[in-house]
């Protein structure tokens, strides 16, 4: 595969995830795209990610998740200096300290 994240075929798939109505057909689209360990990688580094935004240690987070610390400290540096999007997601689905949900996307959460 391309290394260049921004493809065409990127495109397309971002595309058909928009197309996604409901947790359930989240689940059923990414359980037959992704493997169970790809997956549960995914859900682990937003854990991750929460978790630091809440201030817990490395050790806390390692502890509670099964996270490596190579794992974290990788989240932590994209929470630090990636593009803003685990704060923009956490903050849209009130995780945050201070943040609402917005949306009756969230309603049956």
């Amino acid at each position: 595969m391309n290394n260049n994240v921004h493809s065409e075929a990127a495109d397309r798939l971002f595309d058909a995830i928009l197309t996604l109505k409901d947790r359930e057909e989240c689940y059923r689209f990414f359980e037959d795209i992704c493997t169970v360990n790809e997956l549960l990688s995914f859900t682990q580094r937003y854990e991750v990610a929460l978790m630091l935004r809440r201030g817990l240690t490395y050790l806390e987070i390692a502890e509670l998740t099964g996270a490596s610390t190579a794992t974290i400290s990788r989240v932590n540096r994209a929470t630090n200096t990636g593009n803003g999007s685990y704060d923009m997601s956490l903050r849209r689905l009130g995780l945050l300290a201070g943040e609402e949900k917005h949306g009756s996307e969230h309603a049956d959460e």
